[in-house]
């Protein structure tokens, strides 16, 4: 599984979330496995994990543990799921690693990065219908830098779209050396990595509707645990981190706390950590994508 995804923040992680050998846990971003075979190496006979993950590839890489029940699924389902396995009085913990896994960004015909020369594709879910590719070419010029301005935070956003949408007149933007190719005249010199990670994350973002689907799964998740359960989420940008943030302050991703008849808070969680827990140096320096990542930690009410 190694080889596949190195997971992180794994110890700060599986050690917020796992408190009882006897629990049930959720992994709700399967990925490779390394944060679901960790808290299953701290459970007893009796403990349980429920696993999910859209992704093929990531379903193929099921270990054989008869405590783990792996769900091919959005994980914006989670209570859905919860529920249907007969946990109706909630579980006791759930995890998310919001990062896209080492094997897609590594496997060329996913077409989730720039450095190889593949299909704009980038979806989780190979079944899905839409591709970066149908977004690049069907998008009109206002959607195009909307989603660059909001989910890439790309400071040039407008010249982006335009260009994207010239273009593609010419002939379909069909593969990411296409896509180079159309922005290449409005990518800063010095940092022309950095700007195509912040166009790629916004493509991605809308490919697999992210946003949406982190939405649903924060309520979904406070849903699914009992008092006391934990939620522990790992986020590697600011939009995801604010929504999580925000959510674990007001029980909505607006941040907009809500207070009942006696002035009392209705956020159904309780943050454990204030500040986010952050990789060592020496996590970052085995595996530069860690750096980013931030963790938070909260407690059901």
């Amino acid at each position: 599984m190694s080889e596949y995804h190195t997971s992180v923040l794994l110890d700060e992680s599986v050690s917020a979330l796992v408190d009882s050998a006897d629990g049930v846990y959720a992994d709700a971003t399967f990925g490779g496995g390394g944060h679901t075979s960790e808290i299953l190496s701290r459970l007893s006979t009796n403990g349980r994990v429920l696993a999910f993950d859209r992704d093929s590839d990531a379903i193929a890489n099921k270990p054989d543990d008869s405590r783990l029940t792996l769900i091919r699924s959005d994980f914006r389902w989670i209570h859905n799921h919860v529920l249907h396995q007969g946990y109706k009085d909630g579980i006791d913990g759930v995890l998310a690693d919001l990062g896209v896994s080492s094997h897609q960004f590594d496997t060329a015909e996913r077409g989730f990065s720039f450095r190889y020369e593949a299909p704009l594709d980038m979806r989780m879910n190979q079944e899905a219908e839409k591709t970066a590719a149908d977004i690049v070419n069907g998008y009109g010029y206002e959607e195009l830098e909307k989603i660059l301005r909001l989910y890439g935070e790309v400071d040039n956003s407008r010249k982006i779209a335009q260009l994207i949408c010239k273009a593609r007149e010419t002939a379909q933007i069909a593969t990411t050396g296409d896509l180079g190719k159309a922005i290449e005249s409005a990518l800063p010199k010095f940092a022309e990595h950095k700007f195509l990670a912040k166009v790629y994350q916004a493509l991605r973002i809308e490919v697999n509707q992210e946003m949406k689907s982190l939405e649903k799964f924060l309520s979904g998740a406070a849903a699914s645990l009992k008092p006391g359960g934990k939620l522990v989420v790992i986020t590697y940008h600011s939009l995801e981190d604010r929504m999580v943030k925000n959510f674990i302050k007001a029980g909505n991703i607006e941040g907009k706390v809500e207070k009942d008849f006696f002035g009392n808070a209705t956020a159904p969680m309780k943050a454990v950590n204030r500040k986010p827990i952050l990789p060592q140096e020496e996590e970052i320096a085995a595996n530069t994508r860690a750096r980013s990542a931030k963790l938070r930690i909260a407690e059901k009410i």
